[in-house]
């Protein structure tokens, strides 16, 4: 599951490209201007930050500066409605990742978001295998004992990152923050009611096991 911060004040932009990020299966939070949009940045682990350049409050260049002075993980795509050749190669040189002119084609901006979390580290392979399950990250597909499971996207992103941490114990909190996004419910019971369904589906023998005050992991025996 890919956990994007877009920082752009143009709310009924920002509001179309959340509901886009959302229906291509990710997690997206939202700010408005720039130093929103850094507190959110410096205090969540993003994969890839969409950001506007031409913020208020705090302009999209000092942002993006910040955010590489903090040594932050996130892969950074700048916006901006200004397309010289000048004006790209200030914006790459402050330490953004990738850059969009406006107006940009949606399955664009997709296929950048996409791309850049590719280069993320730690990077996710692109096929996680445990015992006869299978999962193919790249074409969101996954498969126990050669049946193909119909999973939702909540579901995908969870056994997702229970299968990339190898092991590890991931908490509910860790799941809520990089599986969902700021309009969970840090009370709700969403993960629990998703791991519930998501061993309905894998079947027998139990796959996930439930670690006492911890959280989850893929069984350690198999």
């Amino acid at each position: 599951m890919v956990r994007v911060l877009v920082i752009e004040d143009d709310e009924e932009l920002a509001g179309a490209i959340a509901v886009g990020l959302r229906r291509a299966q990710m997690a997206v939070d939202l700010a408005r201007d720039g130093p929103a949009g850094l507190d959110r940045a410096l205090v969540y682990d993003y994969d890839v930050i969409v950001l506007d350049r031409d913020l208020p409050g705090l302009h999209g260049d000092d942002v993006c500066a910040e955010l590489v002075a903090a040594g932050r993980r996130g892969r950074v795509l700048m916006l901006t409605a200004a397309a010289t050749i000048d004006d790209r190669v200030e914006g790459l040189g402050l330490g953004a990742d990738d850059y969009l002119p406006k107006p940009f084609a949606f399955a664009e901006l997709v296929a950048r978001i996409a791309a850049l979390h590719r280069r993320a580290q730690p990077a996710i392979p692109p096929l996680l295998v445990r015992a006869d399950l299978a999962l193919d990250t790249a074409r969101r597909r996954a498969c126990r004992g050669g049946r193909r499971l119909d999973l939702g996207p909540k579901e995908f992103g969870v056994l997702e990152l229970l299968l990339a941490a190898q092991g590890r114990i991931v908490s509910a909190e860790e799941l809520l923050e990089r599986v969902w996004d700021e309009e969970a419910d840090p009370f709700t019971t969403a993960v629990k009611v998703t791991i519930s369904r998501l061993r309905a589906k894998l079947g027998e023998p139990p796959l996930i096991e439930t670690v006492a005050k911890s959280g989850y992991r893929i069984g350690a025996g198999l």
